[in-house]
């Protein structure tokens, strides 16, 4: 008899390791069909919450965050970008991009649930960010990408102009740091077994059929 999990992946925008947990995430879920299958609901967190509009050049961000040096930041650059290669995504040249808020663009993800497009809208904004070095903070950019996944330009726009969503969003946020997400990815199976950070793909595989069985 088939088995039926609930996913909820607590994620940014601009985390790279975000994107590479999705990819590592959806080779194990090709691998355990038909046994095992899936719900993903993609949950709001924002790396960069009192980030400027202008955003911020990335390099310095990162060495002024991690405290690291930009030698360092240039290397964990490569690492990310061999890692997306190896799970068939191909990171652009990022080198001088910068990084932003994303608070609008949960807006407008909290919003595509309601038309099965979430996932089709969040795989769109990593595109925009990481391979198309977009600003996922500019409107026209989010109401572009939201028309491209099939979702309707016009309703978009009014939830930009408005404050939509806006509460919905941020309790979403409270409520995973308050039950500990502090870094992203996270993945909570079934509302309660969490899988922190960009795992391989054997490891979530095992994760989910132990689940699976469990349940």
């Amino acid at each position: 008899m088939s088995k039926h999990l609930k996913l909820d992946i607590v994620s940014d925008i601009p985390c790279p390791w975000c994107i590479i947990g999705y990819q590592s995430l959806n080779q194990a879920l090709t691998k355990l069909a038909p046994d095992i299958s899936a719900d993903i609901t993609w949950q709001p967190f924002e790396l960069n919450p009192h980030m400027p509009k202008e955003g911020q050049d990335i390099t310095e961000h990162i060495t002024e965050k991690y405290g690291i040096s930009v030698e360092q930041s240039e290397h964990n650059r490569a690492m990310i970008k061999q890692r997306g290669l190896d799970l068939g995504y191909e990171f652009g040249n990022r080198g001088g991009g910068r990084i932003y808020n994303t608070f609008n663009a949960h807006r407008l993800l909290h919003w595509a649930k309601e038309y099965d497009k979430q996932t089709e809208l969040k795989l769109a904004l990593f595109d925009l960010y990481f391979k198309q070095n977009g600003n996922p903070s500019d409107h026209q950019k989010l109401l572009e990408v939201s028309q491209s996944v099939g979702l309707d330009k016009v309703k978009a726009q009014k939830i930009l102009e408005s404050n939509k969503y806006e509460q919905e969003v941020r309790e979403l946020q409270r409520h995973y740091q308050s039950v500990g997400i502090s870094s992203v990815p996270a993945v909570i199976v079934n509302n309660k077994h969490l899988i922190s950070g960009a795992q391989p793909a054997d490891l979530f595989e095992q994760a989910m059929r132990k689940i699976a069985k469990e349940s």
